[in-house]
């Protein structure tokens, strides 16, 4: 790699990790909880390992726990994994833009999306000397090694470790409330965030706390596609 292109990189990797030290923090607990759930229910330390680099799913991650403990269920492993990550089609819709023009990068970064990951790398402010894609490259890349380094020290150390990491999980809420927040003071006019506060509290209402995020998003993107002609002149459309 030559001396600019190194530059590019370094610089890069020094404006995405200050973004990461939050999920640091929540995932290394979190992972850490993981790798300790799948070491007491018998799993080698390799089924945390391998699976937190190749699923990359935390919720669905503890899920399969159950489901290598029960009969082989091909359908039921399917239908629960599309139901539980539906939203990353949402994300994926919100991205198309951000991943123009990437190359191999955007295969990864499609790869590793996860929520706290689509947060930063949709949100962020990225300085104007700094490469867009391997900025977001490092973002991706560093989540997934705090999860995948806590899971593995779980796995490794879960017999030995009695850490109480009750409510750490709290630690990812605030960060979405916090970049709430960021954009809402960013944007001039809030009318798609009020929209998109109002549309989930509906459908909270109408579906549960269970099954709202769903029905959520797809209200959310149906609203702001038909509203999109009077929202984006304004720059008013920074909720997908």
């Amino acid at each position: 790699m030559v001396q600019s292109e190194r530059g590019v990189v370094v610089r890069a990797f020094k404006a995405a990790f200050p973004y990461t030290l939050p999920i640091f923090a929540g995932f290394e607990f979190l992972g850490l909880t993981y790798g300790m759930y799948m070491n007491v229910s018998g799993f080698s330390f390799l089924y945390p390992l391998f699976m937190s680099m190749l699923i990359f799913a935390g919720s669905m991650e503890f899920i399969t726990v159950s489901l290598l403990l029960t009969a082989f269920n091909p359908l039921q492993a399917f239908l629960m994994t599309l139901m539980i990550n539906a939203r990353h089609l949402f994300y994926g819709l919100s991205m198309l833009e951000k991943f123009k023009g990437l190359g191999w990068k955007k295969i990864y970064l499609i790869y590793g999306m996860c929520d706290e990951t689509f947060s930063i790398n949709f949100s962020a402010r990225i300085p104007v000397d700094v490469d867009r894609g391997w900025f977001m490259v490092f973002v991706t890349a560093l989540n997934q090694v705090y999860w995948v380094s806590g899971a593995t020290l779980g796995g490794l150390f879960g017999s030995m470790i009695t850490l109480n990491t009750e409510g750490i999980d709290f630690a990812m809420t605030a960060m979405f409330v916090v970049i709430f927040m960021e954009q809402w003071i960013r944007d001039r006019d809030h009318t798609s965030s009020l929209l998109g506060l109002a549309l989930s509290f509906v459908c909270l209402l109408v579906f549960g706390a269970d099954n709202f995020i769903i029905p959520s998003m797809i209200a959310i993107l149906l609203v702001l596609t038909l509203l999109r002609s009077h929202l984006e002149p304004r720059g008013k459309v920074g909720l997908a």
